[in-house]
């Protein structure tokens, strides 16, 4: 059983930055962040393999959102830049043995962080 725990949400301006992280209670393989605005379905933004090397991104994340990890932490980590209100949503960080763009692909999820970005 593995536990998630995310954390690093809050308030920020558009144009600003945050950085989540979400820490494993165990050896995580391929990682993902979602997000679910109010009144929307859970949408994928992006995945990480196990070493890092490869990842994934929603289009419209992509050169502004970098996802990594620090394995000797069992911790992965979402720096979000140039953040627009349209960001706005709870993000959730999620655990699976696939690498894929469906939330059903996941076993694990974490309690989930709001991200405010105001205009």
């Amino acid at each position: 059983q593995v536990q998630l725990v995310e954390s690093g949400g809050g308030l920020v301006q558009a144009g600003g930055s945050l950085r989540l992280s979400c820490a494993a209670s165990g050896r995580i393989y391929y990682m993902g962040w979602f997000r679910q605005a109010p009144g929307k379905e859970r949408d994928f933004v992006t995945w990480i393999n196990w070493t890092g090397g490869s990842t994934y991104y929603v289009d419209s994340v992509k050169g502004r959102f970098t996802i990594s990890r620090d394995n000797a932490k069992n911790t992965v980590y979402l720096q979000m830049s140039s953040l627009k209100p349209e960001d706005t949503a709870v993000y959730y960080c999620a655990a699976g043995s696939v690498a894929s763009v469906a939330a059903m692909s996941y076993g694990y999820w974490g309690q989930g962080t709001q991200v405010t970005v105001s205009s």
